[in-house]
């Protein structure tokens, strides 16, 4: 099957342009004895759909044939991170140059040149290769010509010790979580805390009978129920969404609708620590006043960013530099532990020039050894244009 030709695509850099952006991950790959690899443009969507969130959903170009719906690969980290597996590797450390795609957009291209890195496996040091990654991938946007750059670090990681710090169980911590990547949902979840949603049977999930039903069984058994119901009514599943990815939505929802909600106390501190943007140094001492009204203990998450800031400023990059926001949050789903980008205030609209963090969870999820951390460029937008 062959992809229909993306249009809109960006006008790439001067040769010698792309080369600077590209020197320091061909640096990294000599040094590290990297692997420079070029994962298939096709990937499958449920698979997509399932990793990357719904916020990627109308953002995918669909690509249908025989058999299993398939996307053309929208960054480089779940093609990456598959072709890894696949391969039956325990570590990897890769390096990429090729197109994205996704649906274009006024003034966005659909297809847009990254250069990237992906380290996989599990490491001796993950504060230090969030570090060097973050810091190879703001040098790589300082070689395009750019100068105005700003370095924004989020933590999910952070976020989750936070919830934990200050009391919440864990079912809640991780809902909230998941949660965070969307605005208007994690906004639902604080809301709850000034009263409980109306529900119906009871205070069971209200969203159809089926759904209900569905729910409270057993994963396994309300897929095959699914599934037979589509059979029986000769329904064709559109959208790349299995049976067993949509009773485990319904379940997660079920979860989150039954569940007690926070405290307004709890949601207070919450939307507090949320709000938190500042130079890294301050932001990570006012998380830590908060958890202390909590009573609660940062000590390890708090000295481990103290580790990573110092290999920050050894990868040439000033720690006054950086800021730390508490609420941000990338869109694909799979980050699970420090985010960042890098963006430039003479650009227009919110692409990021570079992004990054990490996805511990990805190659688990996948069948792989936990540990996973990579980053990539973009360099059209990384060129300074003079």
């Amino acid at each position: 099957m062959t992809p229909p030709l993306a249009f809109g695509r960006e006008t790439p850099p001067p040769a010698e342009v792309l080369a600077q952006v590209r020197a320091p991950f061909e640096a990294f790959a000599e040094r590290y004895h990297g692997q420079w690899v070029e994962p298939a443009v096709l990937q499958p969507l449920g698979l997509l759909l399932d990793l990357t969130g719904e916020a990627l959903r109308a953002k995918l170009i669909l690509v249908s044939g025989e058999g299993e719906d398939q996307a053309m690969r929208p960054d480089f980290t779940i093609p990456v991170t598959r072709a890894h597996i696949g391969a039956g590797a325990a570590k990897g450390r890769y390096l990429y140059a090729g197109d994205a795609y996704r649906t274009p957009e006024p003034d966005r291209p659909a297809e847009f040149a990254q250069v990237g890195l992906e380290l996989l496996g599990p490491s001796d040091d993950p504060a230090g290769e969030d570090a060097l990654v973050a810091g190879l991938a703001y040098s790589a946007v300082q070689a395009g010509g750019r100068r105005d750059l700003n370095l924004r670090f989020g933590d999910v990681g952070l976020f989750h010790a936070f919830l934990a710090a200050i009391g919440l169980p864990e079912t809640t911590a991780a809902r909230l979580v998941r949660a965070l990547p969307n605005p208007r949902l994690l906004a639902r979840e604080l809301d709850r805390a000034v009263g409980p949603p109306a529900r119906k049977d009871g205070g069971r999930l209200s969203n159809g009978r089926l759904a209900a039903t569905l729910a409270d069984l057993p994963e396994g058994e309300a897929a095959g129920m699914l599934e037979e119901l589509w059979r029986l009514a000769g329904i064709q599943p559109v959208g790349g969404r299995t049976p067993a990815e949509i009773v485990h939505r319904l379940a997660l929802r079920a979860e989150a609708a039954n569940s007690p909600p926070l405290s307004p106390a709890e949601s207070d501190l919450i939307r507090r620590y949320l709000k938190i943007s500042a130079p890294v140094h301050q932001a990570l001492s006012e998380v830590d006043s908060l958890a202390a009204e909590a009573k609660g203990d940062l000590s390890r998450p708090l000295e481990t960013w103290m580790q990573r800031l110092k290999t920050l400023a050894l990868a040439g990059v000033a720690t006054d530099l950086p800021t730390l926001a508490t609420g941000f949050a990338r869109p694909f789903g799979y980050y699970d532990g420090v985010l960042f980008e890098v963006t430039s205030p003479s650009l227009s609209g919110d692409e990021p020039i570079a992004g990054g963090g990490r996805y511990d969870g990805l190659p688990e999820r996948l069948g792989g050894a936990r540990g996973a951390v990579g980053c990539m460029v973009r360099p059209a937008l990384a060129w300074s244009g003079s």
